[in-house]
């Protein structure tokens, strides 16, 4: 409804458009954010119960919602349905810079009355659990090699010894 208005529509996000307020954002004509807010994209959840025919349903629905989902944010954005589903994938929170500079907002609020420095646009961040899960999970198994499998030969030695008396 918001892109059939005939006029001009400015979306303002001043806090959180995590999930569907995501969606309902790319329908303005301009999507503006504050400094402090940030956008949040993931794959669209459910709950079901049933037989497994009834899962089967739940999963081609959720398939063809993520299909919507990503329409909105592909027209918006001009981003690749491939690289949208993968943001959505990896539960992906941006803040406003890192919007702007994907083509979920336009521009930021407030900002010519703020100083700014040079280096802003570089302090902008894209936050994916599952990026900093598998950054963990890499750290983790650097800083804890495997603990060597087997005896020490010597002791296997003693053993064969043992089956000599």
């Amino acid at each position: 409804m918001l892109m059939d208005y005939k006029g001009k529509v400015t979306v303002k996000i001043d806090g959180i458009a995590a999930s569907a307020a995501s969606v309902v954002a790319m329908a303005g004509t301009t999507v503006l954010m504050s400094p402090t807010s940030l956008m949040m994209v993931h794959n669209p959840l459910t709950i079901a119960i049933g037989d497994s025919e009834e899962m089967k349903k739940a999963m081609r629905m959720l398939d063809e919602v993520k299909e919507s989902i990503i329409n909105a944010y592909e027209i918006k954005t001009g981003m690749s349905r491939i690289k949208l589903s993968h943001l959505m994938d990896a539960e992906t929170w941006l803040n406003a810079n890192k919007a702007v500079e994907y083509g979920f907002a336009d521009d930021i609020l407030f900002k010519d009355s703020i100083p700014v420095p040079d280096t802003f646009s570089q302090d902008s961040f894209i936050f994916s659990r599952r990026a900093v899960t598998n950054a963990l999970l890499t750290k983790i198994n650097r800083s804890n090699p495997p603990e060597k499998v087997g005896k020490p030969i010597a002791d296997l030695d003693k053993r064969l010894e043992l089956l000599k008396l």
